[in-house]
């Protein structure tokens, strides 16, 4: 599938410069994040059927339920107690905490919601091969590549909270199987999810101080973008093309 963004010039200025640097992360979010992709843009305008929605939940949860433990490798990656007590704050956010629903949770209200069997979903046995890959390769790159770029990978967040907005309007606007109760995961990350982006830009402006440092917290970006991208790819050519391969969850009636 072609990567369908806005015609966009990249900016060619040196990156010389925080400031620069954070013009190009701009512009590689405006250019290459996944609510671009023509299958988000069906399932926010209600052009897929329910158990085109299932595969999407279903396959999602692994990256969800990945992302607990993409940043407790994050987090060993650092001396720095301060900054390991900013960081500890995401793993709850998805893990919970004791008796406190966090977003693995809430997500599986989501496929609970949508009539998937909650065992089925946490074995992930039914995901694509396509996004375990992407999503393993996301976790072995902050445990594989240096803290600087590990921390740049999360960025995507700057973009995050357009797309949680537009998820939750359009699928409560399309979707009568879908009620304000399971789209709390989303709700929730309209907070979280500047606060953490927030920390996250103001880290890689402080610590990228060459121009190559500051290329490699760009091509940070680029890879998370890739590896959101390419799952929505695999659910395209499965779910819409119709070429669900072996041992993948099929929607019932197909």
């Amino acid at each position: 599938m072609t990567h369908q963004s806005p015609v966009l010039a990249e900016p060619q200025e040196p990156l010389d410069s925080a400031d620069a640097m954070e013009r190009r992360l701009r512009w590689i979010g405006a250019t290459r994040y996944h609510s671009l992709h023509p299958f988000h843009r069906m399932l926010h305008g209600g052009k897929l059927s329910q158990g085109q929605v299932q595969a999407w939940a279903l396959n999602r949860y692994y990256y969800q339920s990945s992302i607990p433990i993409k940043d407790a490798v994050v987090l060993s990656r650092f001396r720095d107690r301060q900054l390991r007590l900013e960081w500890r704050h995401r793993i709850e956010d998805h893990d919970g905490f004791f008796d406190t629903e966090g977003g693995i949770e809430r997500w599986l209200k989501l496929t609970d919601g949508l009539g998937l069997d909650r065992a089925y979903v946490e074995s992930t046995q039914g995901i694509l091969a396509a996004t375990r890959f992407a999503v393993d390769a996301y976790v072995h790159f902050v445990r594989d590549r240096t803290p600087l770029e590990a921390i740049a990978s999360s960025l995507t967040e700057l973009f995050a909270p357009n797309l949680h907005e537009e998820r939750i309007s359009g699928m409560l606007k399309h979707y009568d199987f879908i009620n304000p109760a399971v789209m709390t995961y989303f709700q929730r990350r309209l907070d979280q999810a500047p606060r953490d982006a927030d920390f996250a830009l103001r880290y890689v402006r402080e610590n990228a101080r060459t121009p190559e440092e500051r290329q490699a917290v760009c091509d940070a970006l680029t890879f998370k973008t890739d590896c959101l991208w390419v799952q929505q790819d695999a659910l395209y050519h499965a779910y819409v093309n119709g070429n669900v391969p072996p041992g993948a969850f099929r929607p019932e009636g197909t």
